[in-house]
């Protein structure tokens, strides 16, 4: 898992956790969560079943575990240290069969989740449509890229709008490079998700560690400690804004809940756990699926800024569409969408291959990335011969690529890397494919 520090405030953060009220759960729902827990793992110190239930000891875990011991479902053992935090609990064979009921509903142990009303009041108040650039933020932030004006001009609107995008144009140009990028620029400040989130009784896990990048509070901020003396609520995780990115994979199961049917609780789809950042639909088109299916499914989304998924009890869910979709396709539109669709995208962003000064500009950039001398004359050269004379098409990502060959090359022959004629040709020999 990657975690980041950070130590800037929100504008929104969990609110402090003091007693069960405080979690809007039901303590017939925390008490079966401990008791799983004890189930599984057996012999546990107060201050571990509070710090894997997210959940604080004092006000929230001790009165259940007093609950619990009374009503003989478990039983202290011994005590590892002072305080209650410390005491031993050990499941009885009342308890084991409470758990065991209560296993055959779902299966879930972990953090404790949070109600479906909080999580929809935290999407909606952390929603990307805050964020805003102009064009010295977009100049400062893309100096790394070679953007010709017509495409530049179009990505700061864009991504003011916070709504949806479409990139398009032919392969090699960027667009990718561009989604992240624009990820990086305007998603910087962290928000708060849940580990999970109960509905009608039913559980969905949000937090991924996969997708999202955890931020390790700094310890003079508030809400640091051990999990199970935090002041804010410990169920919620800060992250940094989400990128996610899917490519081909992408089927329309992929959008919906899944649920397992031997653990009985779901894990949210891709655009439910990208909320509050950005969702790229990568190599659109592409897909196991017709686009036309997979577009229409994101009609609705865009247009009213929810979505609707259904869990396996028919029961369909409201679920906060707070995302910048982003698509990219090198395919060309009018094979893949139809004009009513195209209407709902608010952004299309054409991504043109790059003029010979574009060319040269992105090959300056990368042989300064790579330490090899920038030789005009060699470009020049290798304009007028592959390009001019033999018609390839000029491609963004060509420059990065014939270097890394002509790097190979030199390191075979043993020689330092330069922009020579000789490692030039031999370097667009190994690259170029005449179709």
């Amino acid at each position: 898992m990657t975690i980041s520090t950070s130590s800037p405030s929100l504008d929104w953060q969990p609110p402090v956790i003091r007693t069960v009220e405080d979690t809007g759960l039901n303590a017939g729902f925390i008490q079966d969560l401990i008791l799983k827990l004890m189930y599984l793992r057996g012999q546990l110190v107060g201050r571990e079943i509070a710090d894997s239930t997210h959940l604080p000891f004092t006000g929230v875990i001790s009165p259940m575990l007093d609950f619990l011991k009374r009503e003989q479902m478990c039983e202290v053992k011994g005590s590892g240290g002072l305080g209650a935090a410390s005491y031993e609990y050990v499941i009885t064979n009342k308890g084991a069969a409470r758990a065991r009921e209560q296993m055959e509903r779902t299966t879930y142990v972990g953090p404790a989740p949070v109600t479906w009303d909080e999580y929809v009041a935290a999407i909606e108040a952390q929603r990307t449509e805050k964020l805003t650039v102009n064009p010295t933020i977009m100049s400062r932030s893309l100096s790394h890229l070679v953007l010709e004006e017509s495409v530049f001009s179009k990505i700061g609107p864009a991504i003011n709008s916070g709504k949806s995008m479409f990139l398009y144009g032919p392969p090699g140009n960027g667009k990718t490079t561009i989604a992240e990028a624009i990820g990086e620029m305007v998603l910087k400040n962290d928000m708060y998700i849940p580990h999970a989130v109960e509905v009608d009784g039913q559980i969905i896990k949000v937090y991924d560690e996969i997708n999202h990048e955890a931020v390790l509070i700094d310890e003079n901020n508030t809400g640091t400690g051990s999990l199970s003396t935090k002041r804010l609520d410990p169920r919620w995780v800060r992250i940094k804004r989400p990128v996610i990115m899917v490519g081909g994979e992408l089927t329309l199961d992929g959008l919906d809940l899944k649920y397992d049917t031997n653990n009985k609780y779901y894990e949210a789809p891709f655009q439910m756990k990208a909320n509050g950042g950005m969702f790229l639909i990568d190599d659109f088109g592409r897909q196991q699926v017709r686009p036309r299916d997979l577009l229409n499914r994101w009609i609705v989304p865009m247009e009213k800024n929810i979505d609707f998924l259904a869990l396996h009890t028919g029961r369909k869910i409201e679920v906060p569409f707070a995302v910048l979709i982003v698509f990219s396709t090198n395919l060309p539109p009018r094979d893949l969408v139809d004009e009513a669709f195209l209407r709902r995208i608010r952004h299309k962003i054409e991504v043109t291959s790059p003029t010979f000064d574009g060319y040269r500009e992105i090959f300056k950039k990368v042989c300064k990335s790579r330490n090899i001398p920038y030789d005009d004359n060699a470009v020049k050269y290798l304009l007028q011969e592959y390009y001019v004379k033999q018609k390839h098409k000029l491609r963004a990502n060509h420059p990065r690529d014939l270097i890394d060959q002509i790097k190979d090359i030199a390191d075979y022959l043993g020689q330092e890397p330069k922009l020579t004629k000789e490692l030039i040709d031999r370097a667009t020999d190994a690259y170029f494919v005449n179709l």
